[in-house]
């Protein structure tokens, strides 16, 4: 029996069903069985590689125990609003484990022997994949911090940090080249070194010097920074399934972080180059002059209004996430649509602080998938909306993106609710959003303020429509 053409089969299988796993995690109703797809795939790719390893099975053993034992804890204990800063770590790891592969291949000289041309392009996978890997590991951790909260979210902006940036590039070129010509005399381990130091150095910075209006484009640029330095281990490892899975995850990272950028009217380099959007709560201005003042509405009125309406437009963001409201709003759902309201929800593509966010939340409270709608195909409709209600979104729905050039977020596409007969708006306070910017939707005529936790206030508004 040849093993060695099994495995490749195994192998070709499991990157089949990757591949079905990314094309079913593209709707949410096939979500489910995308993750399924995935799951069966890395299970026959584990099965496939520990069917030829031999030797270290203490260590192995206590790798995968250790491995499953902290992936089931932290799938129990996570809760869903945790979901970006869950990823944002596990970004993290793809990251390290590049790096020690790439040291331990580069120092396992007797295991991998080559010469000439060989030996140069081997060398060059591994500089590049300890090079990915530390970006995308200081990268997701700074990016875990800012998610959950442990640094603020404020852009951390150097003077002349992009001349910075580049002096870092042309070092790290520089760096390279000598430890190509190093390593075929047998050195080159200290210009490895510094190159990694290097290397998580510019990832702290990339990352702190992104706004936190940007995190949600962030989490899928460094997906896809995950995915190639997965790519670059699977040509240290000579491994065809991790050259290809990493291709797979870098490439649909690298294609999501254009559709969120298209979605905030902003260029790829220019979330790389950072600097927009501010701590949540600071009070930078979305325009200037007076605002106005803002009129507050009680639940029971809420529950009125809606009760009357005819159309309703539900429209979540993170503040819904904070107070896992969601169980709440999809009760809330049946019971206006028991009274023959029909309601829908408008999902801005980087409402949340990841991308998905919203409609994950949506799926895990069991809101039928038919009434959920991307922001393109239900923006034409709020002229002919009854109740919009804001459910701790603030950036996503801010006015100012269109009607001032001057703001941070001006020419970002948004929800625009303004536009219907009754704007109903749940915040916790007046605060500015992620992005730092001042909200004008606040106080327009026909704009009411429900202020609280988003649960407890539509806790109150389910008990005034019983």
């Amino acid at each position: 029996m040849d093993w060695e053409q099994i495995s490749k089969a195994a192998y070709l299988g499991s990157i089949v069903l990757f591949i079905l796993a990314l094309g079913g995690l593209s709707h949410p109703e096939t979500a489910r069985r995308g993750n399924l797809y995935g799951i069966l795939g890395m299970t026959v790719a584990l099965i496939a590689t520990l069917a030829f390893i031999t030797g270290n099975y203490a260590v192995l053993l206590v790798g995968l125990v250790a491995g499953g034992t902290l992936g089931l804890v932290l799938a129990r204990r996570v809760q869903m609003t945790q979901m970006p800063e869950l990823v944002a770590i596990l970004h993290s790891l793809v990251g390290l484990a590049a790096v020690l592969v790439g040291f331990a291949t580069f120092l396992d000289v007797e295991g991998h022997q080559y010469e000439g041309a060989e030996k140069t392009i081997h060398d060059v996978e591994i500089y590049l994949g300890i090079l990915i890997g530390a970006v995308t590991f200081s990268g997701s951790v700074i990016a875990f911090l800012k998610l959950s909260a442990r640094i603020g979210g404020k852009p951390l902006t150097l003077p002349a940090r992009h001349w910075l940036n580049l002096g870092l590039l042309i070092v790290t070129i520089v760096l390279g080249v000598i430890f190509v010509r190093q390593s075929a005399a047998g050195d080159g381990l200290n210009p490895l070194l510094i190159m990694a130091v290097i290397a998580l150095l510019f990832g702290i910075h990339m990352v702190m010097a992104i706004g936190g209006a940007d995190m949600p484009v962030v989490v899928s640029m460094l997906n896809s920074y995950s995915g190639w330095a997965a790519a670059a281990t699977g040509f240290m490892l000579k491994n065809d399934l991790l050259i290809v899975v990493g291709a797979l995850v870098g490439s649909s990272g690298a294609i999501l972080s254009y559709i969120m950028c298209r979605a905030m009217n902003r260029k790829f380099l220019a979330v790389i180059a950072g600097g927009f959007g501010s701590g949540g709560g600071e009070a930078s201005k979305g325009g200037g002059g007076e605002q106005g003042e803002a009129v507050s509405i009680s639940a029971e009125e809420t529950a009125e209004l809606m009760g009357e309406a005819k159309e309703v437009m539900i429209i979540p963001g993170y503040g819904m996430a904070v107070a896992q409201a969601q169980h709440t709003v999809n009760e809330m759902t049946k019971a206006l649509r028991g009274k023959g309201v029909n309601v829908r929800f408008g999902i801005h593509p980087v409402a949340g602080r990841m991308p998905g966010h919203m409609n994950v939340l949506l799926a895990e409270a069991k809101v039928p998938y038919d009434i959920v709608f991307e922001m393109d195909e239900i923006n034409e409709d709020f002229p002919d909306i009854d109740v919009s209600v804001v459910i701790g979104a603030n950036d996503i729905v801010n006015p100012s993106a269109l009607d001032e050039p001057d703001s941070p977020i001006a020419g970002m596409p948004v929800l625009e609710c303004w536009k219907g007969r009754t704007t109903i708006v749940l915040k916790r306070s007046m605060a500015t959003g992620y992005a730092g910017v001042e909200n004008p939707l606040f106080f327009k005529e026909n704009t009411r303020m429900l202020f609280g936790d988003a649960r407890e206030s539509l806790e109150g508004v389910l008990k005034a429509l019983d």
